[in-house]
């Protein structure tokens, strides 16, 4: 299998949970790549899609998307672009929701403001899953159940974990990891 990790707004490849879920799933013995995207500097969707334009020719049916955060909005984008059946996405702390402090809203607007082509994206990701917090700060509870609405799947809840950050104590993720190894 052939995973991305897709980091967020001020985050990036060695951040949170990203580079103990990169080991343990190299230590299974897939492939694992986590672009690094402009953040906060630069960052738009159309700068995301040129970062991962350098990857779009490494996704293919055995692709598995984890998205933290903007993540899943931007991989959102991407299976509206491509023309092939992924395994899976695991969305973790994902809405559709345009909240936040204005500074925040500037970063992410690019990313959400836009008609997503839900019959398109369903048809490219073989399993949708997503997981969300009682208690992320930047994300109401209720913007992820609609987006989970949206993909006809059933939201997982976790009590407590904030925004699944370091911040939030998530430096590990052994739960994810659990849905991961029982999804290949």
């Amino acid at each position: 299998m052939k995973f991305f990790i897709i980091h967020g707004t001020y985050s990036n490849p060695s951040s949170n949970w990203f580079p103990w879920l990169k080991k343990e799933l190299e230590l299974l013995g897939h492939e694992v790549f986590v672009p690094k995207f402009p953040t906060p500097e630069n960052q738009t969707l159309e700068n995301w899609m040129k970062v991962f334009d350098g990857y779009i020719d490494k996704v293919d049916s055995n692709t598995i998307f984890v998205a933290h955060s903007i993540g899943p909005a931007f991989v959102l984008s991407v299976l509206e672009k491509i023309n092939i059946q992924v395994r899976a996405c695991f969305f973790v702390t994902g809405g559709l929701s345009e909240s936040g402090t204005s500074d925040i809203y500037k970063l992410i607007h690019t990313f959400l403001m836009k008609d997503f082509d839900w019959h398109r994206i369903k048809e490219n990701c073989e399993n949708f899953y997503m997981f969300h917090s009682d208690n992320d700060p930047y994300v109401p509870i209720e913007k992820a159940e609609d987006f989970a609405r949206k993909l006809n799947i059933t939201l997982t809840k976790v009590p407590g974990a904030g925004h699944f950050n370091e911040a939030a104590g998530y430096t590990k993720f052994d739960l994810l990891l659990e849905k991961i190894k029982e999804a290949i």
